[in-house]
């Protein structure tokens, strides 16, 4: 194979991972392409866990694989899971050549499928379309690497920055292809992080209303002193809802238990929770990807931590008024060397709105 037809292929596999995008977590999305004698012979993609791997759904789709090459997303597992190795089941079958783009993360793979496997008697080819693979899986690597989630935060904002009026009315800045488009964030994040305030005020579900198969979210909620009621909507959907608190009440806490919450009880920051704290336990928890929704306290917080990968904003093209609520409440900042500069990543617009991506500029 040329390197260019490598790549073909390698950007077919991608492609197919990315029909696991809403249904695998906590493992990450991976695909595989089987060719031999220049033509397909098998496609497949990480099913849900605990079901068939990339590798493994593309060698059950095909009857002979002996002497065919494999291009896959993410180095072949080779250690025992909810599901055997991938690299034995490569190996099984006879491949005898393997493309992979990435090499796995996981300490407990890390080179080592691509060792067995060449010391097998295959070749092995490794970092073609690399840094498409790992965009893919940005929250596996980031968990497996730093032992944190990949963070996102949306805030939906009217031209001059408004994200609700002076009394708190909020519903609706942006359009309705905006909040769909929301939606489909929601639907590919392992967890959606929340602040007490906002389910007081707006009640939300915090759930993935779409019309596709996926693994809903993890609602998570940040409430210090346990002021979650009881008839909050998003303890009505069948979604694990995780409370992290610094309240001991053992009161509050068994009625919570109760409604089907799992409580968290976590070390407190200036009076609220620790919130690179509740990050790092949520990797630990196999959460990748975390997509907060949340208003200026919380946003502020999470801004002057420089705790968010990525700041989703999405502008209206209307005006709400220099009454309205604002983005980020940032006290600290007093003088023009203290403001926060962030990188505008990419825009795009959904309706009427743009959708905006940005990071935070440390240098």
């Amino acid at each position: 194979m040329t390197a260019s037809e490598d790549a073909g292929y390698m950007a077919l596999a991608l492609k197919l991972a990315r029909n696991g995008i809403y249904t695998t977590d906590p493992n990450p999305h991976v695909g595989c392409v089987l060719v031999k004698n220049s033509k397909i012979i098998a496609q497949g993609w990480t099913q849900p866990a605990g079901f068939a791997h990339a590798e493994v759904d593309a060698l059950t789709k095909t009857e002979d694989a002996r002497g065919s090459t494999a291009y896959v997303t993410l180095e072949p597992c080779c250690h025992h899971g909810r599901t055997g190795p991938c690299c034995d089941a490569l190996i099984g079958a006879g491949v005898s050549r393997v493309v992979v783009a990435m090499r796995d993360p996981n300490p407990l793979v890390s080179g080592r499928g691509l060792q067995k496997m060449q010391e097998a008697g295959i070749e092995v080819v490794y970092g073609v379309l690399r840094q498409e693979a790992e965009q893919l899986n940005r929250g596996f690597f980031k968990r497996m690497t730093q032992g944190l989630p990949w963070v996102r935060s949306k805030l939906a904002m009217s031209l001059d920055g408004r994200t609700a009026m002076a009394s708190g009315e909020s519903q609706w800045i942006t359009s309705a292809q905006s909040r769909q488009d929301v939606q489909r964030f929601r639907a590919e994040s392992s967890a959606i992080v929340c602040g007490i305030g906002t389910v007081l005020f707006d009640d939300p579900r915090l759930n993935a209303r779409v019309d596709f198969e996926v693994l809903q979210p993890v609602k998570v909620i940040l409430d210090s002193r346990l002021r979650m009621p009881l008839t909050a909507k998003l303890l009505q959907n069948s979604a694990e809802t995780w409370i992290m608190t610094c309240s001991d009440d053992p009161v509050k806490q068994q009625q919570l238990r109760d409604a089907g919450c799992k409580i968290w009880q976590v070390d407190a920051l200036d009076g609220r929770v620790d919130l690179p704290g509740v990050f790092k336990l949520l990797a630990n928890e196999q959460i990748n990807t975390v997509w907060i929704e949340a208003g200026a306290t919380l946003n502020g917080a999470l801004l002057a931590g420089d705790l968010v990968d990525e700041w989703m904003i999405y502008m209206a093209p209307c005006v709400l008024g220099d009454q309205g609520r604002g983005l980020f409440h940032l006290p600290g900042l007093q003088a023009m060397n203290d403001k926060k500069q962030l990188k505008l990543l990419n825009i795009r617009q959904l309706g009427p709105d743009l959708r905006m991506t940005f990071n935070l500029r440390t240098h």
